[in-house]
């Protein structure tokens, strides 16, 4: 009776801080907003057109960066690699700081100062300690607005960026999908190379960085995205102070039409152990409302290496005979998106005897996700998706980059509660419907390195992609 009397008085007792807690708000709905909220993602756009997002978590570390719209998909022929060049000779000094000093100040900071260059982003950011924060925004700014482009400069970046060529040409799996767009994109903006050709790298000047520069870094192009121990409103005066006089853009920035040609690319090496090869169909840009169902069917064809166990116990079909017939070492499916365009598709590593049984084991996985795909699987699919998307958000830097991605693709950043929601939402049917619009009956793209003697023409391949039976 004892224990029966205490179990009663902690149940109260766990009731009444509950209710002591909900009147704290005004209202239940007001609850439920703020713990689906735990931590805001807010949101400011200044005067200029710049827009400052940010997560507090009240971590003792903060990530703070830039996110420009602009990347190889902004270039032409001629000056393609240019902004890649412009990321290189960001860290080379600006009027302010010598290189010398920007180096020095930010390791006295503790800090680590980087960036990066996409296909359709550029992005400049800073780990730092949370107090050193608007040293770090101070930094950064002065970076994109007031870097020096020195000729010396300029002529010693050159060679770092053809050795850095060099090493992308020596993986096999960069060297694969620059050759995927390559054909899928050809002729247009989105099948050029993110570092540019050997020419342009050689000849690329201060003038073509300046009107790079003067072309596309505009404020309405910009998000300054942080994420940790930050303040949203002391980060908006920091953004008036370090970004305020960049100048407007009068008109949107235009989107050049990326037109998909299913078409396919061999480079024949025998000297080379493996075969190393890439299919992909015509996918979905960021905001299609086919996204997520596309995302589900990624997840479901997945992901494996011959280093993972499981075996025949595999979930996956594609992965369970992968390990049962020893088709290839590894595999993994991709769903590359971009704003109006994107890649659907596997990238595989095999043997070069196993060419053909894998691209045949593919095709035929991507004809059962067309017609036979069953509950059990998408369920299996959309919780591993789930598990995927909560475990990419883990430490202030990823989540920073999610707040500046989205904020770019998006105009605002879907709440983790939304996203699985939408998951939730995707059934059996969505993902038949979006494979048999996306996948069934379209022509490929290929892109094949390696001993690939034995990987089937590319008719055979494009006769693969429906079934008579259906």
């Amino acid at each position: 009776m004892a224990l029966r009397v205490l179990g009663v008085t902690q149940n109260m007792r766990s009731f009444m801080r509950g209710v002591d807690m909900i009147k704290r708000y005004k209202s239940a709905a007001t609850l439920q907003k703020t713990l689906l909220n735990i931590p805001a993602t807010q949101v400011t756009k200044l005067d200029n057109g710049l827009r400052v997002a940010s997560e507090d978590s009240g971590a003792s570390t903060a990530t703070v960066g830039l996110w420009i719209d602009a990347g190889s998909r902004s270039e032409n022929e001629k000056n393609n690699g240019v902004a890649h060049f412009l990321e290189h000779m960001a860290f080379k000094g600006t009027a302010k700081r010598s290189q010398t000093d920007l180096e020095l100040e930010v390791e006295n900071l503790g800090a680590h100062l980087n960036a990066y260059t996409s296909r359709e982003q550029t992005v400049f950011y800073a780990k730092c300690l949370s107090k050193d924060v608007p040293k770090a925004v101070e930094i950064l700014a002065d970076i994109i607005q007031n870097s020096k482009l020195g000729e010396a400069e300029i002529a010693r970046e050159r060679s770092v960026i053809l050795r850095e060529m060099q090493e992308v040409e020596s993986n096999l799996q960069e060297v694969v999908f620059d050759h995927l767009h390559a054909t899928a994109y050809q002729g247009t903006p989105l099948g050029q190379t993110i570092l540019g050709p050997t020419k342009n790298i050689q000849s690329i000047g201060k003038s073509d960085l300046t009107d790079y520069i003067q072309t596309h870094y505009k404020a309405s192009r910009i998000v300054l995205a942080a994420a940790g121990g930050v303040k949203h409103d002391d980060l908006v005066k920091l953004a008036c102070n370090s970004l305020g006089g960049l100048e407007a853009s009068v008109l949107p920035a235009e989107i050049t039409p990326c037109r998909f040609t299913g078409s396919e690319v061999r480079v024949r090496d025998d000297s080379l152990p493996l075969a190393h090869v890439a299919i992909a169909v015509e996918g979905c840009g960021w905001t299609d409302q086919d996204n997520i169902p596309l995302m589900v069917a990624n997840t479901l064809v997945g992901a494996w290496d011959r280093s993972q166990g499981g075996g025949a116990n595999n979930a996956s079909n594609l992965a369970r005979a992968s390990a049962e017939d020893n088709l290839c070492h590894s595999f993994q499916s991709f769903n590359t998106c971009y704003k109006d365009t994107g890649l659907w598709g596997i990238y595989f590593v095999c043997d070069p005897l196993q060419c053909e049984d894998m691209l045949f084991n593919v095709q035929s996985e991507w004809m059962r996700l067309c017609t036979m795909v069953t509950e059990a699987e998408v369920e299996r699919a959309k919780n591993l998706l789930k598990t995927n998307m909560l475990l990419q958000l883990d430490g202030t830097t990823p989540i920073c980059e999610d707040i500046g991605r989205q904020i770019l693709c998006y105009n605002r950043r879907i709440p983790l509660h939304e996203l699985e929601q939408r998951i939730d939402a995707v059934s059996v049917g969505n993902v038949r419907d979006v494979a048999m619009k996306y996948i069934y009956d379209r022509c490929p793209a290929v892109a094949a390195v390696g001993p690939v003697e034995n990987l089937p023409d590319y008719n055979r391949i494009r006769s693969s992609m429906y079934w008579l039976r259906v």
